[in-house]
């Protein structure tokens, strides 16, 4: 499947790797979504509209910069997502990026919780309480330490 994108340009996606978020995504448009790899070696992907050219958020792997993170997922969100255990869910968090980095903040409040093997997702609030919808990122690492994000989860293709 071809996806256009005002960012990337025209994106080849795999039917088998797209996302449903039947709830959509807090606050925007639309439910089919599509993780995209930007390039090797950088600790961002993508989670792309494929409804909507010009929609693409940067997520991250919250623990690649918060190591003692924690999720708390209520029964109703794992039944809805169909989380028999930890396991199934592939987490991430919205990135809010800025020209500049010290300014980078993410929603460490409400993650965004993906079933890979049904390609299901759903963003919940996280009942693990205390954390920023904006937590600046780079306040306990540096740009430098983070390891590239390693896209073991549901990636649809690479810009």
């Amino acid at each position: 499947m071809e996806i256009p994108s005002t960012k990337f340009g025209m994106l080849e996606v795999r039917e088998d790797a797209l996302l449903d978020f039947p709830d959509g995504l807090i606050g925007l448009p639309g439910s089919g979504w599509a993780l995209i790899a930007r390039g090797e070696g950088s600790p961002f992907l993508w989670l792309h509209s494929t409804e909507f050219a010009d929609l693409a958020l940067p997520v991250a792997n919250p623990w690649q910069f918060f190591p003692e993170y924690e999720v708390k997922i209520s029964d109703a969100d794992a039944a809805r997502l169909g989380l028999e255990g930890a396991e199934d869910a592939y987490i991430l968090c919205v990135v809010r990026a800025t020209s500049s980095p010290g300014d980078t903040t993410i929603n460490l409040a409400s993650p965004v919780i993906v079933h890979a093997a049904k390609r299901l997702g759903r963003q919940i609030i996280n009942e693990a309480g205390g954390y920023l919808l904006r937590q600046p990122i780079f306040d306990q690492v540096e740009l430098a330490q983070v390891e590239p994000i390693s896209p073991t989860g549901p990636v649809a293709a690479t810009a």
